[in-house]
């Protein structure tokens, strides 16, 4: 073996097993990740209708098209509103958990458990329970058989939009998916503040509870908030199945409550298949989901020493 080889390889030929580990996922990733991406930003820039291999370029007209469009606006304002109602909902809930499995004395990991549990759900299965158990608009459905226990008239929980029911149920869906996961972020934040702190507290006369917690307890978790809120706000503009599996049926999606992603998947894959037009919504939509991710670290300080 020659002392070049030798150099490529590595001691011990370190090198040659680190490629032969991770170069299949390397190739993956590059694969069915960043190649996918790279296109549809090379289709952005094309009149790709019905064809992935266009020849007509366009510049920037798709880019304008979407901008002017007034269902692709209304899309973004689907997520902005979407955001409002799960972002501080998860925020809450996974943080009252967290808070509440801290101070268990026994079956801690348990508990820990249980409520982590929904994580490993997929999406999809959750969102036809939901439909088809929980809030079906007829007479089976768990929530119309409570309520009718009470007096209350039978509600069609997905159809109806005065009051816009159908929140309830994508909200709650995806509450009950996801909480568990930034409940276990915020109980490592939890684990790792130091008890002296409450120690000194208490010498200084400071009552266990509200008090406590919004001196110490949530200053002390101020990175974690930052990444649970980031983390959450990305993945509100990215939500797809919970929307799609909920609302739609064989008469297709209605014209209410279409996320970007519901609204980007009909336009690129739907009747006129416009992956030009498609492509030029989804890059609009990573420029915007990177700019509030910019704005919110800014804001918010991510990354700063603590003083």
């Amino acid at each position: 073996m020659s002392a070049r080889t030798a150099r490529l390889l590595g001691p011990q030929r370190r090198n040659l097993w680190f490629w032969v580990f991770v170069g299949p996922f390397a190739i993956g990733l590059a694969l069915f990740t960043y190649v996918p991406l790279l296109w549809s930003v090379y289709l952005s820039f094309f009149d790709a209708h019905n064809t992935v291999n266009p020849t007509e370029f366009i510049g920037l007209d798709n880019y304008a098209t979407m901008l002017r469009d007034g269902a692709f606006l209304s899309s973004l304002g689907t997520f902005l509103l979407f955001t409002a109602f799960i972002v501080p909902a998860t925020f809450g809930l996974s943080l009252s958990l967290a808070l509440m499995v801290n101070r268990l004395r026994f079956a801690q990991a348990f508990f820990r458990s249980v409520f982590f549990l929904p994580t490993a759900c997929s999406y999809v299965v959750a969102s036809l329970i939901w439909k088809l158990s929980l809030f079906n608009g007829v007479r089976f459905g768990l929530a119309n058989t409570v309520l009718g226990w009470f007096g209350v008239d039978q509600t069609a929980w997905l159809s109806t939009t005065s009051p816009p029911w159908y929140w309830l149920v994508i909200v709650t869906v995806r509450l009950w998916l996801q909480a568990g996961f930034y409940m276990i972020l915020f109980l490592a934040g939890l684990q790792r503040i130091s008890p002296q702190l409450y120690e000194a507290a208490a010498v200084d006369g400071a009552r266990p509870g509200w008090q406590v917690f919004r001196h110490i307890t949530f200053p002390q978790l101020r990175a974690t908030s930052v990444a649970v809120v980031l983390l959450l706000v990305i993945n509100a503009f990215q939500a797809f199945d919970e929307f799609y599996n909920l609302l739609s049926d064989a008469r297709g999606y209605p014209p209410y409550a279409r996320p970007p992603l519901v609204y980007l998947y009909y336009t690129a894959l739907g009747r006129d298949q416009n992956l030009g037009l498609g492509s030029a919504g989804a890059v609009i939509l990573a420029l915007i989901v990177a700019l509030a991710t910019v704005v919110q670290a800014r804001w918010f300080g991510l990354g700063r020493k603590e003083d």
